[in-house]
Formats: structure tokens, C-alpha cells, sequence
């Protein structure tokens, strides 16, 4: 697959203050990439950079092969973007708010509308005014907005913020359906981490203005080792005895429980060794893998007090 996106060794400094320091990732076809980080990390920034509206420091930003900062209407002609709430007419018809943005854009004909308005699912509602639309046809709306131009690469900050799940369902099938059936390339900053990891084919985790781990979502959950919650009857004691085990990767005591990551296949040993040792187990159970325990790991988040 090719790439439509591609950043190259970004930098990016407000005054003395580095914000973004050298990341690099790209963004295929087809593809659905999730940017993750806490508030401050370097999402907004790296986005702003992505459209042109501020440029880096250093390094380079391609959209189609397109230089953003040398070839700024070529590349950005390819790009889509929907951040959160998007502006709209509340007192005109959804169909006019597209016909209003097909004239910005130049390009679109009708057939094109049409041809959104059946992806975006508002073809019953098309005609109503955005005012008595709902929140989630209102960003349906907005991301048709997006798609008027056919965009090689959509932009979603934040794009189901304030939605009802069933909204968040709805939005999340369109963008899918986009990947897969036009081939576009998405690119989602989002703080849900849950619905990023059921929408994302891949994630890069920000932090501090630096990628720490660029990640396939569904490989999130297959790692080489796992997570194992001990209750045990002598906490010192069990300590103790995990210290001594090999396939043990790390200890950590959370209040009256114990979170130990071994390596796969050790599940059964762990528990044996325990009891020939002599250690009471009150309740033990694997603790699945998610995309937000792989991001708390990254952005060094964890709750509980390391052994």
C-alpha cells in the first residue's frame, strides 16, 4: 500500500519551548491510524502542522508525495478534516449545508452529494433542518462535509466527542466503510481508548512531543507475556517467593492484591509454585490486555506501587 501521509523527522518549538521532537510514521491507504496521547502530548500541534496551519521547526510533512510546506494546494486538495463539533447552518437543510461547501470547494457536482449523502446515512433526512438533527447526525453531517472532494486522507480530531453510543456505533461503521470500500486514509486523535482500539488498524502512542511505540491494535493483546491479579493470604511472603521466579517480568503490589506479568505459558506454574510454597491463594484471574493498559504502560501511568 502506499503512503498518503508521511512525517519525517518533525520538530516543532515555541519560542525555547520544544513541543514536538523528531517523530516520524506514515499513514497507508485504506488505513485507519490512531494518534494517542494525554492532553498536552503534541496531538493538536502535530495535526495543525499536518493542515499547514503552523508550520515545523524542522523536518518534512508529505500528503500524495505532496511537500505541505512547498506544494501547500496540492497537498492539502487530497485532505478532509472534521474536528469535533464542526460548524454548520442550524436553519438550513443538511443538502444546503453540502451545496454551500460543494461551492467552496469548486468541484462538486450533484451526484457527488448525492453519492455522500448515501454514505453518510441521511438520506431520510437530508432535506430537514440541521437544527432538529441530533448530535450524531449533525457529525455525520460534518464528516459528509469532509467527503465532498473525495479526500485520499480524512482527518478526525476527537470525532466522537459528546456522542450517545449508538451514535458512536453509527460513525464508527461510516469511517470502516470508508477505509475499506473508497480506500481512504484515516487519521484519529482521540482520548477514547476504547473506541480507538475497535476502530484502528494501527496506533502511534505521543508523549512528551515524542512516539514512543507505533502498534498494531490487534496485536495489542498478543504479546509475549501476561498479566496475572494475585489475592493471597501473605502478601510479604508471596512477594518473596515471585522474586525467585524467572518467567516472572515484573511485581506490583495494588492495595490488598498483586499484579504480576509473566511470561505466556506460565500460568499453571505460577499457581503450583505458590501452593507448594505454602501460599493461601484467595482469588486469581488474567488480567486481558487492552489499548488503554498498553497506554498507561507507555505514558508511564500505572497505578500500581512496582515491587
Amino acid at each position: 500500500m502506499n503512503s498518503v501521509l508521511e512525517l519525517k523527522n518533525i520538530h516543532k518549538s515555541f519560542g525555547k519551548i520544544e513541543i514536538i521532537k523528531g517523530i516520524s510514521f506514515d499513514v497507508k491507504e485504506g488505513e485507519i491510524y490512531g494518534f494517542l496521547g494525554a492532553n498536552g502530548a503534541g496531538k493538536t500541534t502535530t495535526i495543525r502542522m499536518i493542515v499547514g496551519l503552523i508550520k515545523p521547526s524542522s523536518g518534512n510533512i508529505y500528503i500524495n508525495g505532496y511537500d505541505v510546506q512547498k506544494q501547500f494546494v496540492k497537498a492539502v486538495s487530497s485532505v478532509g478534516c472534521i474536528v469535533e463539533n464542526p460548524d454548520m447552518y442550524l436553519d438550513f437543510t443538511g443538502r444546503e449545508n453540502l451545496n454551500i461547501f460543494a461551492k467552496l470547494y469548486g468541484n462538486v457536482d450533484k451526484k457527488r452529494i448525492d453519492e455522500v449523502i448515501e454514505i453518510i446515512g441521511l438520506k431520510n433526512r437530508i432535506d430537514d433542518k440541521v437544527k432538529k438533527y441530533s448530535l450524531g447526525m449533525k457529525q455525520r453531517l460534518g464528516l459528509g462535509q469532509a467527503l465532498l472532494p473525495k479526500p485520499k486522507l480524512l482527518i478526525l480530531d476527537e470525532p466522537t466527542n459528546g456522542l450517545d453510543p449508538i451514535g458512536i456505533v453509527d460513525f464508527r461503521n461510516i469511517v470502516k466503510n470508508l477505509a475499506k470500500e473508497h480506500n481512504t486514509a484515516v487519521f484519529v486523535s482521540s482520548h477514547i481508548l476504547a473506541e480507538v482500539e475497535q476502530l484502528c488498524d494501527r496506533v502511534a502512542f505521543i508523549d512528551n512531543g515524542l512516539i514512543k511505540s507505533i502498534e498494531n491494535t490487534k496485536d495489542i493483546s498478543v504479546k509475549s507475556s501476561e498479566k496475572v491479579m494475585l489475592k493471597v493470604s501473605d502478601s510479604e511472603k508471596t512477594i518473596n517467593v515471585l522474586k525467585e521466579m524467572e518467567f516472572v517480568k515484573s511485581i506490583n503490589k495494588d492495595e490488598n492484591k498483586i499484579l504480576v506479568d509473566i511470561e505466556k505459558e506460565h500460568y499453571s506454574m505460577l499457581i503450583t509454585i505458590l501452593s507448594t510454597k505454602g501460599i493461601e491463594i484467595l482469588d486469581i484471574s488474567r488480567v486481558h490486555q487492552n489499548l488503554e493498559d498498553r497506554f498507561m504502560e507507555i505514558a508511564g501511568g500505572e497505578k500500581h506501587e512496582s515491587i
